[in-house]
């Protein structure tokens, strides 16, 4: 049995952590770090930050739903019992505790003890002999008004966070939030997945029964089914929704084809299993028509592309989705992708967009397409999107990074987002502001870029803030 030593060891996160000189210093500490954030994409939830929860523990608010967190566990051979199981919140955390030790060189070592330092004020490094002290500590803090929902996004410096929500929504909780009083702003993005994915008619009938309830629509054939998600748009757009979300293998294109989506509606709902291409193609169609949509609102479109996703049938079975057996796909985006986006530019309906990879071998696709389709109208109308999921972290956003200023404009790049469940997940945005000024202060360093702090201030303030406020144009209070 491994026994750790006993110890307790002063964190390595200094003020200055992973800035490698003096310009990098320079670059966060007067122009990044202060910056509000606009976190434009998470998986919050709206009730929560609503009702200001003040949660139990700090198993409840970092563990709980945290997939990133839970496939570390198991390949340290941890029983699932103190992951998703019966254990008692204690339990967990003791668990967590002794796994943070083995995560050196992995993201989730520098999230934990960012995370750590930043809410609770602890500068220790977490394990298994401290545990105890730290979940005493965390807990004592976490059950005060200091610590609840709302006050843990003001103490970030949020400004504006878009929570994920489906278009069967009632949104009331955006509604009374936004009567609350509180510091920042919260918007309902929209989530249409569920509306094309006809894979199972009888789930999707379910669906369908929903989006009719909410719209007020009776959906009885394809035309009903837009009417009723051009409803929700609108009901969406009053309560200040300005962004859609897609979560998508790839995106699809048919050029010339005799499939109809209104007949393949109709064979669905008649019960039909429908096939591998009626499947894609009524995707195509319907996300075209949701496209137009968006643009006919101004809104932006983000497209999540590239998850291989619930490939373990057995664990998917016992836990279900978004528990932590996804990965890197290696599907063909560039062809696709590129007629899906031309048909709507065609008629100048190709709203602004954000592509996100989830292979790291489809950067320089994604970064050139993206500039395919910027036509003046708007700075930075097609955004190559930050690191996503594996790759939000220090290499994968160095890359992306590197990838959009060789093959567009890093200038006007929109920043990072969270794309987290967890309220202790924003110091991810100090993350990665840290990585930005390193980037730029080694080229000032190198002399790759002259050393003119404030023009290069001037660019790292707006990718972390004002080009994603300019860019989405959220109502004011």
């Amino acid at each position: 049995m491994n026994i750790l030593p006993q110890r307790n060891i002063q964190s390595y996160i200094s003020e200055d952590f992973l800035l490698s000189n003096e310009f990098s210093r320079k670059l966060y500490h007067c122009y990044a770090k202060n910056q509000p954030i606009i976190d434009y994409h998470n998986h919050l939830s709206p009730e929560q930050i609503s009702n200001n929860k003040i949660f139990d523990n700090i198993t409840e608010i970092w563990l709980k739903g945290d997939h990133y967190k839970w496939r570390a566990m198991r390949t340290l051979g941890i029983d699932e019992s103190y992951i998703t199981g019966n254990a008692n919140d204690w339990e967990k955390f003791e668990k967590w505790a002794y796994t943070v030790p083995y995560t050196l060189r992995n993201p989730l070592y520098h999230w934990t003890h960012l995370e750590l330092q930043r809410y609770f004020d602890i500068h220790d490094v977490l394990d298994q002999n401290n545990a105890l002290e730290i979940y005493k500590c965390t807990n004592e803090q976490l059950n005060t008004a200091e610590f609840s929902t709302q006050s843990l996004l003001s103490k970030m410096n949020v400004e504006v966070v878009c929570t994920t929500d489906d278009p069967t929504d009632s949104l009331e909780y955006h509604r009374d939030f936004r009567n609350s009083g509180s510091s920042f702003q919260m918007f309902p993005a929209f989530r249409p997945d569920k509306s094309y994915t006809i894979d199972s008619p009888d789930d999707y009938r379910i669906y369908l029964n929903k989006l009719s309830e909410a719209s007020g629509i009776s959906i009885q054939n394809y035309d009903d089914l837009l009417s009723a998600l051009l409803n929700r748009i609108g009901f969406f757009h009053e309560k200040g929704g300005r962004i859609s979300d897609h979560g998508l293998e790839n995106l699809y294109y048919f050029k010339n084809s005799s499939l109809d989506a209104h007949r393949i509606f109709k064979s669905v709902m008649d019960g039909n299993i429908p096939t591998d291409e009626e499947v894609s193609f009524f995707k195509f169609k319907t996300l075209q028509e949701l496209c137009k949509m968006y643009h006919a609102k101004g809104w932006t479109q983000q497209f999540h592309l590239g998850a291989l996703r619930n490939n373990n049938s057995r664990m998917f079975s016992k836990l279900g989705a978004d528990t932590g057996f996804d990965s890197i796909g290696d599907f063909r985006q560039a062809a696709s992708l590129s007629g899906f986006l031309n048909e709507l530019d065609k008629t100048d309906q190709l709203a602004k967009t954000i592509l996100y990879n989830l292979n790291p071998g489809d950067n320089e696709v994604m970064a050139t397409m993206t500039g395919n389709f910027n036509d003046g109208s708007i700075k930075g109308k097609i955004q190559f999107g930050s690191g996503w999921w594996f790759l939000d972290q220090k290499d994968g956003m160095e890359a992306q990074m590197n990838t959009l200023s060789n093959m567009g404009l890093i200038s006007c790049f929109v920043g990072m987002l969270t794309d987290s469940r967890s309220f202790l997940s924003f110091p991810r945005h100090e993350y990665f502001r840290r990585i930005l000024c390193d980037l730029f202060g080694k080229d000032m360093q190198n002399g790759e870029l002259p050393q003119d702090e404030k023009w290069i201030g001037k660019i790292i303030q707006d990718i972390c803030y004002y080009n994603a406020k300019d860019y989405f144009q959220f109502p004011h209070k």
